[in-house]
Protein backbone atom coordinates (compact mmCIF):
# COMPACT_ATOMS: atom_id res chain seq x y z
CA UNK A 1 0.00 0.00 0.00
CA UNK A 2 1.47 3.44 -1.04
CA UNK A 3 0.20 6.46 0.81
CA UNK A 4 0.00 9.64 -0.86
CA UNK A 5 -0.35 12.63 1.23
CA UNK A 6 -1.10 16.01 -0.49
CA UNK A 7 -1.89 19.15 1.09
CA UNK A 8 -5.16 20.08 -0.05
CA UNK A 9 -8.77 18.29 -1.59
CA UNK A 10 -8.16 19.98 -4.02
CA UNK A 11 -4.27 18.62 -4.90
CA UNK A 12 -5.24 15.18 -4.07
CA UNK A 13 -7.85 15.15 -6.84
CA UNK A 14 -5.62 16.20 -9.00
CA UNK A 15 -3.26 13.43 -7.79
CA UNK A 16 -6.05 10.53 -8.62
CA UNK A 17 -7.21 12.15 -11.94
CA UNK A 18 -3.61 12.10 -13.28
CA UNK A 19 -3.53 8.70 -11.82
CA UNK A 20 -6.63 7.57 -13.97
CA UNK A 21 -5.13 9.41 -16.76
CA UNK A 22 -1.92 7.89 -16.73
CA UNK A 23 -4.39 3.97 -16.53
CA UNK A 24 -6.12 5.10 -20.52
CA UNK A 25 -2.97 6.08 -21.74
CA UNK A 26 -1.19 3.18 -20.86
CA UNK A 27 -3.84 0.58 -22.28
CA UNK A 28 -6.12 1.42 -24.91
CA UNK A 29 -9.61 0.26 -23.90
CA UNK A 30 -8.90 0.43 -20.09
CA UNK A 31 -11.95 -0.60 -17.74
CA UNK A 32 -12.41 1.41 -15.27
CA UNK A 33 -14.12 1.03 -12.21
CA UNK A 34 -16.01 4.37 -10.83
CA UNK A 35 -17.12 5.68 -7.61
CA UNK A 36 -19.40 8.28 -6.76
CA UNK A 37 -19.66 10.72 -3.22
CA UNK A 38 -19.09 14.10 -2.56
CA UNK A 39 -15.20 13.75 -3.07
CA UNK A 40 -15.72 12.61 -6.89
CA UNK A 41 -16.66 15.64 -8.82
CA UNK A 42 -13.35 17.55 -8.78
CA UNK A 43 -11.64 13.57 -9.94
CA UNK A 44 -13.60 13.71 -13.22
CA UNK A 45 -13.01 17.53 -13.93
CA UNK A 46 -9.64 17.32 -13.19
CA UNK A 47 -9.64 13.72 -15.38
CA UNK A 48 -11.54 16.13 -18.64
CA UNK A 49 -9.32 18.88 -18.71
CA UNK A 50 -6.25 16.62 -18.57
CA UNK A 51 -7.70 14.47 -21.48
CA UNK A 52 -8.55 17.21 -23.35
CA UNK A 53 -5.02 19.67 -22.92
CA UNK A 54 -3.31 16.04 -23.25
CA UNK A 55 -5.14 14.71 -26.05
CA UNK A 56 -5.86 11.85 -24.53
CA UNK A 57 -8.76 9.70 -25.80
CA UNK A 58 -11.67 8.32 -23.22
CA UNK A 59 -13.49 6.68 -26.23
CA UNK A 60 -12.64 2.99 -25.99
CA UNK A 61 -13.01 3.16 -21.79
CA UNK A 62 -15.37 0.67 -20.20
CA UNK A 63 -16.77 1.88 -17.04
CA UNK A 64 -18.76 -0.32 -14.01
CA UNK A 65 -19.59 1.78 -10.87
CA UNK A 66 -19.61 0.63 -7.55
CA UNK A 67 -22.75 1.18 -6.26
CA UNK A 68 -26.42 2.31 -6.84
CA UNK A 69 -29.22 2.42 -4.87
CA UNK A 70 -32.21 0.25 -4.82
CA UNK A 71 -35.64 2.24 -5.53
CA UNK A 72 -33.81 5.50 -7.32
CA UNK A 73 -34.28 5.12 -11.47
CA UNK A 74 -31.37 6.25 -13.28
CA UNK A 75 -33.68 9.76 -13.95
CA UNK A 76 -33.59 10.47 -10.24
CA UNK A 77 -31.91 13.42 -9.16
CA UNK A 78 -30.00 11.87 -6.60
CA UNK A 79 -29.18 8.28 -8.56
CA UNK A 80 -25.73 7.87 -9.33
CA UNK A 81 -26.42 6.96 -12.64
CA UNK A 82 -27.54 10.51 -12.83
CA UNK A 83 -24.41 11.52 -10.77
CA UNK A 84 -21.85 9.95 -13.70
CA UNK A 85 -24.15 11.38 -16.37
CA UNK A 86 -23.32 14.67 -15.09
CA UNK A 87 -19.98 14.63 -13.87
CA UNK A 88 -18.48 12.48 -16.98
CA UNK A 89 -20.39 10.37 -19.25
CA UNK A 90 -22.94 13.22 -21.04
CA UNK A 91 -18.96 15.26 -21.50
CA UNK A 92 -17.55 12.49 -23.24
CA UNK A 93 -17.04 10.57 -27.04
CA UNK A 94 -17.81 6.97 -25.60
CA UNK A 95 -20.18 3.83 -26.60
CA UNK A 96 -22.71 4.04 -23.61
CA UNK A 97 -23.19 0.50 -23.57
CA UNK A 98 -19.97 0.63 -22.27
CA UNK A 99 -21.00 2.92 -19.04
CA UNK A 100 -22.18 0.82 -16.78
CA UNK A 101 -23.99 1.43 -13.37
CA UNK A 102 -26.44 -0.85 -11.71
CA UNK A 103 -29.63 -0.61 -12.25
CA UNK A 104 -31.41 0.53 -8.73
CA UNK A 105 -35.11 0.53 -9.74
CA UNK A 106 -34.89 -3.27 -11.65
CA UNK A 107 -38.03 -5.51 -10.34
CA UNK A 108 -35.24 -8.08 -9.36
CA UNK A 109 -32.05 -6.07 -7.26
CA UNK A 110 -30.80 -9.18 -6.62
CA UNK A 111 -30.83 -10.56 -10.42
CA UNK A 112 -29.46 -7.27 -11.44
CA UNK A 113 -26.67 -7.73 -9.19
CA UNK A 114 -26.26 -10.90 -10.41
CA UNK A 115 -26.37 -9.60 -14.06
CA UNK A 116 -23.93 -6.83 -12.76
CA UNK A 117 -21.11 -9.38 -11.48
CA UNK A 118 -21.39 -11.17 -14.73
CA UNK A 119 -20.81 -8.17 -16.87
CA UNK A 120 -17.51 -7.21 -15.12
CA UNK A 121 -15.61 -10.67 -15.59
CA UNK A 122 -17.25 -10.48 -19.09
CA UNK A 123 -15.34 -7.34 -19.72
CA UNK A 124 -12.08 -9.22 -18.79
CA UNK A 125 -11.75 -7.32 -15.33
CA UNK A 126 -11.47 -4.08 -13.87
CA UNK A 127 -7.43 -2.36 -14.83
CA UNK A 128 -8.06 0.24 -11.66
CA UNK A 129 -10.44 0.54 -9.65
CA UNK A 130 -11.62 4.39 -8.07
CA UNK A 131 -12.66 4.43 -4.21
CA UNK A 132 -14.28 6.67 -1.79
CA UNK A 133 -14.07 6.00 2.04
CA UNK A 134 -16.77 6.27 4.37
CA UNK A 135 -16.53 7.23 7.50
CA UNK A 136 -17.30 3.82 9.31
CA UNK A 137 -14.60 2.23 6.68
CA UNK A 138 -17.07 1.57 3.59
CA UNK A 139 -15.68 1.18 0.62
CA UNK A 140 -18.21 0.86 -1.82
CA UNK A 141 -21.32 -0.34 0.32
CA UNK A 142 -20.06 -2.60 1.68
CA UNK A 143 -20.91 -1.93 5.45
CA UNK A 144 -19.11 -2.97 8.48
CA UNK A 145 -19.57 -7.00 9.16
CA UNK A 146 -19.36 -7.35 5.30
CA UNK A 147 -17.60 -10.59 4.17
CA UNK A 148 -14.17 -9.93 2.30
CA UNK A 149 -15.33 -12.68 -0.46
CA UNK A 150 -18.62 -11.09 -0.69
CA UNK A 151 -19.41 -10.47 -4.25
CA UNK A 152 -21.75 -7.70 -6.23
CA UNK A 153 -25.13 -7.99 -4.37
CA UNK A 154 -28.06 -6.18 -2.51
CA UNK A 155 -26.39 -4.58 0.83
CA UNK A 156 -28.80 -2.76 3.59
CA UNK A 157 -27.14 0.72 4.70
CA UNK A 158 -26.59 1.29 7.55
CA UNK A 159 -27.78 4.20 9.74
CA UNK A 160 -24.71 6.06 9.83
CA UNK A 161 -24.60 5.83 6.17
CA UNK A 162 -27.81 6.76 5.62
CA UNK A 163 -27.46 9.72 7.81
CA UNK A 164 -24.05 11.05 6.12
CA UNK A 165 -25.82 10.98 2.37
CA UNK A 166 -28.82 12.58 3.51
CA UNK A 167 -27.28 15.99 2.06
CA UNK A 168 -27.57 14.88 -1.25
CA UNK A 169 -31.37 14.95 -0.86
CA UNK A 170 -34.19 16.85 -0.92
CA UNK A 171 -35.65 18.53 2.55
CA UNK A 172 -37.91 15.51 3.73
CA UNK A 173 -37.05 12.95 1.42
CA UNK A 174 -36.28 9.69 2.60
CA UNK A 175 -32.29 8.24 1.54
CA UNK A 176 -32.87 4.71 0.32
CA UNK A 177 -32.43 2.12 2.74
CA UNK A 178 -30.81 -0.94 0.39
CA UNK A 179 -28.54 -0.55 -2.39
CA UNK A 180 -26.77 -3.05 -5.00
CA UNK A 181 -23.03 -2.47 -4.30
CA UNK A 182 -19.90 -4.55 -5.95
CA UNK A 183 -18.99 -6.71 -3.02
CA UNK A 184 -15.65 -6.53 -1.79
CA UNK A 185 -14.52 -9.65 -3.56
CA UNK A 186 -15.30 -7.80 -6.95
CA UNK A 187 -13.33 -4.77 -5.94
CA UNK A 188 -10.46 -7.00 -4.60
CA UNK A 189 -10.08 -8.76 -7.89
CA UNK A 190 -9.50 -5.45 -9.92
CA UNK A 191 -5.64 -5.04 -11.30
CA UNK A 192 -4.84 -1.77 -9.24
CA UNK A 193 -7.12 0.37 -6.80
CA UNK A 194 -6.69 4.19 -5.83
CA UNK A 195 -8.71 4.86 -3.21
CA UNK A 196 -8.71 9.16 -2.19
CA UNK A 197 -10.12 10.21 1.24
CA UNK A 198 -10.47 14.08 1.97
CA UNK A 199 -11.33 15.83 5.24
CA UNK A 200 -10.70 15.28 9.32
CA UNK A 201 -14.21 13.67 9.39
CA UNK A 202 -12.07 10.94 7.65
CA UNK A 203 -9.11 10.54 9.73
CA UNK A 204 -10.61 7.83 12.09
CA UNK A 205 -11.14 5.65 9.14
CA UNK A 206 -7.78 6.38 6.98
CA UNK A 207 -6.34 5.38 10.36
CA UNK A 208 -8.15 2.42 10.85
CA UNK A 209 -7.63 1.23 7.22
CA UNK A 210 -4.34 2.02 6.81
CA UNK A 211 -2.78 0.80 10.69
CA UNK A 212 -5.53 -1.23 11.87
CA UNK A 213 -5.93 -4.54 12.01
CA UNK A 214 -7.01 -6.33 9.18
CA UNK A 215 -11.51 -6.58 10.21
CA UNK A 216 -14.76 -6.85 8.85
CA UNK A 217 -15.31 -3.90 11.75
CA UNK A 218 -13.45 -1.71 8.98
CA UNK A 219 -14.18 -3.12 5.50
CA UNK A 220 -11.14 -1.16 3.85
CA UNK A 221 -8.47 -2.35 6.14
CA UNK A 222 -8.58 -5.33 3.59
CA UNK A 223 -6.75 -3.41 1.13
CA UNK A 224 -3.68 -4.24 2.92
CA UNK A 225 -4.10 -7.36 1.47
CA UNK A 226 -3.93 -6.34 -2.33
CA UNK A 227 -0.93 -6.11 -4.03
CA UNK A 228 -1.29 -2.80 -6.07
CA UNK A 229 -3.03 -0.06 -3.96
CA UNK A 230 -2.72 3.73 -3.65
CA UNK A 231 -4.42 5.63 -0.78
CA UNK A 232 -4.18 9.29 -1.99
CA UNK A 233 -4.78 11.78 1.26
CA UNK A 234 -5.68 15.36 2.18
CA UNK A 235 -3.52 16.75 5.18
CA UNK A 236 -6.66 16.22 7.45
CA UNK A 237 -7.31 12.81 6.27
CA UNK A 238 -4.34 11.75 7.52
CA UNK A 239 -3.71 13.92 10.52
CA UNK A 240 -4.00 10.82 12.81
CA UNK A 241 -1.20 8.82 11.01
CA UNK A 242 2.05 7.61 12.40
CA UNK A 243 5.32 8.73 10.31
CA UNK A 244 5.80 5.51 7.74
CA UNK A 245 7.91 5.00 4.96
CA UNK A 246 5.15 4.17 2.75
CA UNK A 247 4.08 7.79 3.19
CA UNK A 248 5.08 10.18 0.68
CA UNK A 249 4.62 13.90 1.38
CA UNK A 250 3.52 16.26 -1.83
CA UNK A 251 3.74 20.09 -2.05
CA UNK A 252 0.66 21.91 -3.09
CA UNK A 253 0.83 20.95 -6.41
CA UNK A 254 1.15 17.38 -6.60
CA UNK A 255 4.11 15.69 -8.87
CA UNK A 256 3.21 13.31 -11.45
CA UNK A 257 2.20 10.03 -9.89
CA UNK A 258 3.88 7.01 -10.64
CA UNK A 259 2.06 4.70 -13.13
CA UNK A 260 -0.16 1.83 -12.30
CA UNK A 261 0.70 -1.77 -12.53
CA UNK A 262 -2.54 -2.57 -14.09
CA UNK A 263 -2.26 -3.61 -18.33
Amino acid sequence: MKIHVLETPASASIFVARILAAQVQKKNGSVLGLATGGTMPPVYEELLSIARKQRISLTDISTFNLDEYIGLSPEHPQSYSRFMRHHLFDRIDCDRSRLAVPRGDSRDPDAEAQRYEAAIKQSGGIDLQLLGLGANGHIGFNEPGASFSSRTRVETLSEDTRLANARFFAHGEIVPSEAITMGIGTILEARSIVLLAAGESKAPAVRAMIEGPITPDCPASVLQKHPNVAVVLDAAAAALLSPSESITHHGVTPAQPEPTNAS
